[in-house]
């Protein structure tokens, strides 16, 4: 790529004392929604008042109590929903309301107006600091930049004390990332100095990667020197604010957390100007994924994206970590193999702990379903094959057979071309077993035992069968059902045939409970070998059905 040289790397701070990469997060962050905000002023067709009130309440009900809903001074529909708010008395006593203004007295002024009849409210301003915003936007010195932010701060600290509400202070350095840290570190010091916080009033001061400039890790670097820095900690609430421009925006939060930030502004799946914010939902259910509480009522997620969905108008990817069709979906042979056997070693060990490889939580705890854990291509194994007929259709196919019918699935993926879903593989199942009636089909089968005989010749069956359509009646002798069946119908066909393994299940369970028979049988003349499948509410009904459709697989034909 020729272009490459026009780009200069980001300077990154020397900073060998860090100390966070050592950390590890115990507890969750407070949590700040900006959907309403940086969300909003990101969609091609922002929300009228009706869908950001709508979309309000379900923030609050989700679990947050820091919600940022507007920039009042900035349009109508910003002022009138604040407005709203205050007006129809729909916010809890315990959600801070967060207004953004520039550091502009006009900005402030208007605001604080706006946002009369609200009893919580945090006045957050914000002014670029960053060496590219000073040179080639406001033309100004650091004295000059500082100078804003310290007399914006002296506007909002005599605002606030007029005003009928609690008033929480919030600063941003905007463009924070791309700031000299001692610089960003100064002006920061300077807006305390003037509101003076205190340990049971304190300031959020927040640090926005506005645009990402590096690497997560020099984010974390900065974000932790600077709060060494700062006056005031003890009063203080850290808050950062990530946006995805090299799409490392979440990894930027959580190292943010590991450096020491109290709290995280953000977005459901990541809305935002350009590339987007940090989305909170991943960052929540990456602490889930370690045994950590998220401290948000987000364990029902489609109904979650339904209504982002609806009031945004974005579609979520299907590639979403969480939330996305495709999320916990395996194609892949070998990965739906091994969640196949991690479900079934949970069933046997019964530990309660999750441990199912290539699933980083269960889809059930987020109200998703396994329904489209393993979905089946022409490149699906015969583990995903197995675990979709077991979790699906209730057939608990021997391992030995997962091949074979594996092979005859992945035969009808490349004549379709595409995915096969569920009911097609159970189609699939029914044609290759279920439905095998020729040469040979079962009518009823009576079996009694016979006291005067050696015990290989124990069972009498009379079996009722057709062969080649012909009705006819058979006296079978053997060692028990199966093997009388097969003795028959082995001299009826002039075939020499060898059970090689049975095994059975329950399909369902009640009044009208059903049995799944499975046998496996060889031809060694031949070398042939195949399974057959019965099933029925009487067991040896069910494995004569077996033997059946062995026979007529090793026969070579179908109806």
């Amino acid at each position: 790529m020729r272009s490459f040289d026009r780009y200069v790397r980001n300077p990154v701070p020397d900073y060998p004392e860090r100390r966070w990469p050592a950390n590890v997060i115990t507890k969750a962050p407070k949590w700040c929604s900006v959907d309403l905000r940086d969300g909003n002023q990101a969609l091609i067709e922002p929300m009228n008042v009706e869908e950001k009130l709508e979309l309000f309440r379900a923030l609050y009900s989700i679990g947050f109590r820091d919600i940022e809903v507007g920039f009042p001074s900035a349009s109508s529909i910003e002022h009138d929903f604040v407005r709203c708010l205050a007006n129809e008395g729909v916010v809890p006593d315990d959600c801070r309301i967060q207004l953004l203004m520039q550091c502009n007295e006009e900005q402030i002024r208007a605001t604080f107006e706006a946002a009369e009849g609200l009893k919580n409210v945090i006045m957050h301003i914000y002014n670029p600091t960053s060496v590219l915003q000073r040179d080639v936007v406001f033309h100004m010195d650091r004295e000059q930049v500082k100078a804003i932010a310290v007399h914006a701060a002296e506007v909002v600290k005599e605002c606030a004390s007029h005003f009928p509400g609690n008033v929480y202070y919030e600063y941003s350095p905007e463009s924070f990332s791309g700031t000299e840290p001692e610089y960003a570190a100064e002006v920061i010091n300077a807006v305390l100095d003037v509101w003076q916080p205190t340990p049971d009033k304190k300031a959020i001061i927040n640090l926005p990667e506005t645009m990402e400039l590096n690497t997560p890790n020099v984010y974390a670097d900065q974000v932790e020197w600077v709060a060494g820095q700062i006056k005031y900690r003890d009063a203080i609430e850290l808050s950062v604010h990530t946006h995805n421009d090299r799409g490392t925006g979440i990894a930027a939060s959580e190292l943010a957390l590991l450096a020491g930030a109290d709290r995280v502004e953000g977005t459901l799946f990541g809305n935002g100007e350009r590339t987007g914010n940090a989305d909170i939902l991943t960052i929540a259910y990456n602490l889930l994924s370690e045994g950590v509480d998220p401290g948000l009522n987000i364990e029902d997620l489609p109904a979650i994206e339904e209504l982002y969905t609806r009031l945004v108008k974005m579609p979520v990817s299907p590639r979403h970590p969480y939330a996305g069709e495709l999320a916990f979906t395996a194609f892949s042979g070998g990965h739906q193999d091994a969640i196949r056997k991690g479900f079934r070693a949970m069933e046997e060990r019964h530990t309660g702990g999750w441990m199912v490889p290539y699933l980083l939580i269960d889809p059930t705890d987020i109200g998703r379903t396994y329904d489209p854990l393993v979905r089946i291509n022409s490149q699906s194994g015969k583990g995903g094959v197995a675990f979709v007929m077991e979790q699906k259709h209730g057939f608990k196919l021997p391992k030995a057979m997962h091949r074979e019918f594996a092979d005859a699935v992945q035969l009808y993926a490349e004549a379709k071309g595409g995915e096969v879903s569920p009911e097609e593989m159970l189609e699939v199942f029914r044609n290759e077993y279920l439905r095998r009636k020729s040469p040979l089909r079962f009518v009823r089968c009576g079996v009694d035992d016979r006291g005067d005989t050696d015990e290989q010749q124990a069972t009498h069956a009379v079996l009722q069968l057709e062969y080649n359509g012909q009705p006819m009646t058979l006296d079978c002798y053997g060692n028990g059902p199966i093997d009388a069946v097969k003795k028959g119908l082995q001299k009826l066909v002039g075939r020499n045939l060898r059970l090689l393994d049975y095994s059975e299940h329950a399909l369902t369970t009640g009044s009208e409970a059903q049995a799944a028979a499975y046998v496996a049988m060889k031809d060694p003349d031949t070398g042939a070998s195949t399974f057959g499948v019965g099933i029925s509410s009487n067991i040896t009904r069910a494995s004569i059905r077996a033997v059946f459709c062995a026979v007529n697989r090793l026969l070579g034909s179908k109806e």
